[in-house]
């Protein structure tokens, strides 16, 4: 009895579990953790946000403190300072506090808007980022399935040359094939495991390509099932995802930011020309003593008292070499140089909106057409190698016929994974991305 419970666990040891595999959501969740180009740009962005605090800090108070220490050398009688006490030093000491308000300056003011418009800008960068995260992840997720199932056929295809061969040479040696039925059958056999090889280097890179996004090894991948929802886009009108595309893609929104960052810029350089007033309040002493340590009264300012002096500075720029012209000119070259870039990305999100949504349709109709390929192709495989076993076929004709098989499945997979891949990038397009689209990509996995 025991040696049959041994002989039984023995057996359910070696039964092979499927495992479950790691899915496009597990993929999503490293690249979050580690991509390395959205900590970029999170850098980037918590940089760009600083300028807030340094533009806004020059409209507030700034307050000073010092003191100084310094001696004097005194020679005697060419000093009305000494007094008569003959040569000697003298040592002076002066403390002193004081604030700055900016009561005008709008330069200032310009730049801190134009500050806070480049931050919105670079928030709006980080935000394409993490939305071309989802499908920088999915694009090579579904890469490395696309390749799997390319290196599936590309071993099945060799498979089926390395019977056909088998098979030619058999026939020659008993008489009744002639040798050029093998050359043929070898001839498209070695190209068949030279493509294999290729077709496994290409898994190789890209695999590796997945990881450098990830930061973690990439392991056994969960595949796409075969049944996939041939539903078209929602809404149904191409101009509805174009209006989407315009109002929430953040590429758009932060190049429409730079441009009103750049009018700020303007804005300040002009305002270059302009008076500014400052407010300024000043408390402080300066104590001066012989080295005798008697005061000096004539070189003390107050005697050591303290004194407190309050002002208002009106600054009225008359002319400044040109400089400030030439920043007026700067800045709005500038500034349409910023309305072009945004002309330039408000015309490619369109036209991508409208290609990515016609993909979608296109590519349902290249599954449905390539799934009636691969079912064709394999019938006229079987009738083929059936034909010439009987003389109505001959040897090219079989090999042909696994050849258009094995293109029709490469094109099938191609088209599967693409149309998944595209309806993510019409999302992205139209701005409107999320972490639910990659929930439901990831639905279709098996």
């Amino acid at each position: 009895m025991r040696l049959k419970l041994l002989t039984l666990a023995l057996s359910l040891a070696a039964v092979s579990l499927p495992s479950h595999g790691e899915d496009l959501l597990d993929a999503y969740r490293q690249a979050r953790a580690n991509d390395p180009v959205l900590a970029q740009a999170d850098a980037t962005r918590l940089a760009v946000r600083e300028n807030v605090p340094q533009a806004r800090a020059l409209l507030l108070p700034q307050i000073n403190a010092g003191m100084t220490l310094q001696q004097q050398s005194l020679s005697g009688s060419n000093s009305s300072l000494a007094q008569g006490t003959g040569s000697g030093h003298e040592r002076t000491r002066s403390i002193s506090a004081s604030v700055d308000q900016t009561i005008l300056n709008l330069s200032d003011i310009a730049n801190l808007q134009a500050a806070h418009s480049t931050s919105d800008a670079q928030e709006k960068t980080y935000e394409a980022a993490a939305q071309e995260l989802f499908v920088r992840v999915a694009s090579a997720y579904f890469t490395v399935l696309n390749d799997e199932e390319q290196l599936a056929y590309a071993k099945a295809n060799e498979e089926a040359y390395r019977v056909t061969y088998d098979q030619a040479e058999q026939q020659y040696k008993v008489g009744i094939s002639a040798v050029t039925n093998v050359y043929q059958a070898k001839s498209y056999y070695e190209a068949a495991k030279a493509n294999t090889v290729s077709v496994q280097n290409t898994l190789a890179n890209d695999r590796q390509a997945l990881s450098v996004i990830t930061g973690k090894p990439v392991g056994e991948l969960r595949k796409l099932r075969p049944d996939l929802p041939m539903d078209p886009p929602t809404p149904a009108d191409p101009q509805n995802w174009v209006d989407s595309a315009l109002k929430n893609n953040p590429t758009l929104a932060s190049s429409q930011l730079s441009v009103d960052a750049a009018q700020h810029t303007i804005n300040a350089a002009r305002a270059g020309h302009l008076p500014t007033i400052t407010a300024s309040l000043s408390r402080g002493k300066t104590t001066a003593w012989l080295e005798n340590g008697s005061y000096n009264a004539l070189g003390a300012t107050g005697n050591g008292r303290y004194g407190t002096t309050i002002g208002v500075t009106l600054s009225v720029p008359i002319f400044s070499g040109g400089a400030t012209q030439s920043k007026v000119r700067q800045s709005i070259y500038q500034r349409d140089e910023a309305q072009d870039a945004l002309e330039l990305t408000r015309r490619q999100v369109t036209q991508n909106t409208l290609n990515y949504y016609n993909s979608v349709l296109a590519g349902i109709s290249e599954v449905e057409s390539g799934k009636a390929a691969v079912d064709s192709a394999q019938k006229a495989v079987d009738a083929t190698k059936a034909g010439f076993q009987v003389g109505t076929q001959i040897m090219l004709d079989v090999l042909t016929s696994i050849q258009q098989l094995t293109q029709a499945q490469s094109t099938y997979s191609v088209a599967r994974h693409q149309l998944v891949l595209n309806r993510l990038l019409l999302k992205q397009s139209a701005g409107t991305i999320d972490y639910n689209d990659l929930e439901y990509a990831n639905s279709l996995l098996q």
